[in-house]
């Protein structure tokens, strides 16, 4: 098995750490975490945040039609459980009625939920949607993940792990583990995904993970590849981080 290297990007440490100050209860979501994501160069598709329904709809004409509205809930983790996301809107109408169905959909689910407003994001099609992530394991420490993502993710199980830090054929080799790899090479008329930039992704992870120990779990859920409107880029992320650090963040 040939060792292989671990790369060293430039990256921007005092932005991430600024965004890192910023986390509330110990946890970054959705722009905050985008945000972190970017100061490592890692792909994104921004997110809008709107308090009201007008400006949803003008944060929906900035990014262009056809766009996706998220929840945001200070209670929520995991938005599709709660009926908080609306994809495909194409008007401006659609938006204003995503907005208040969001709304009442929280209150239906978990009436003692806040509801903080919503995120709007350029719709993305065709894409291959991928998972990308670490978790603290208590006896080997960071592990970093790479699989098959989506909703699907916890059904699925198509992913693969390795320890911290990884070196290029590290990740190279992750991604060539999983079931789905035909999809990635082009299986089914599919647009074959860049794989080197894709283990970049993957690099960029452990190498968050090394520069920043206060962070416990990462989670890039999708990380959409060959898609319409990009090559790769994260649409959704969760960062936890460690509870005995948080403070000094």
């Amino acid at each position: 098995r040939p060792e292989g290297r671990t790369p060293d990007f430039e990256v921007d440490i005092s932005a991430a750490r600024a965004v890192l100050a910023g986390a509330e209860d110990g946890a970054l979501k959705g722009a905050g975490a985008m945000d972190l994501l970017a100061s490592y160069g890692i792909p994104t598709m921004p997110l809008r945040l709107a308090a009201t329904a007008d400006e949803a709809v003008a944060a929906a004409e900035d990014c262009g039609f056809p766009v996706v509205v998220k929840l945001v809930s200070p209670e929520i983790l995991h938005k599709t459980d709660v009926g908080g996301v609306r994809v495909d809107l194409r008007t401006p109408e659609d938006v204003r009625s995503a907005f208040a169905g969001i709304g009442q959909a929280l209150r239906d689910a978990r009436p003692e939920a806040g509801f903080s407003g919503v995120e709007v994001q350029a719709m993305v099609n065709d894409g291959t949607e991928l998972v990308v992530g670490m978790t603290t394991d208590p006896h080997f420490g960071p592990l970093i993940m790479f699989g098959m993502g989506g909703v699907f993710v916890e059904v699925l199980k198509d992913v693969a792990f390795r320890v911290h830090p990884l070196s290029d054929v590290d990740a190279h080799e992750m991604i060539r583990q999983i079931r789905g790899l035909p999809l990635l090479q082009g299986a089914r008329g599919r647009r074959p995904v860049d794989l080197d930039r894709l283990a970049d992704v993957i690099l960029r992870v452990s190498q968050l993970t090394t520069d920043l120990p206060e962070v416990d779990q990462i989670d890039i859920n999708p990380l959409v590849a060959g898609a319409d409107r990009c090559e790769f880029a994260a649409l959704d992320a969760r960062v936890i981080l460690q509870k005995d650090v948080t403070a000094a963040c």
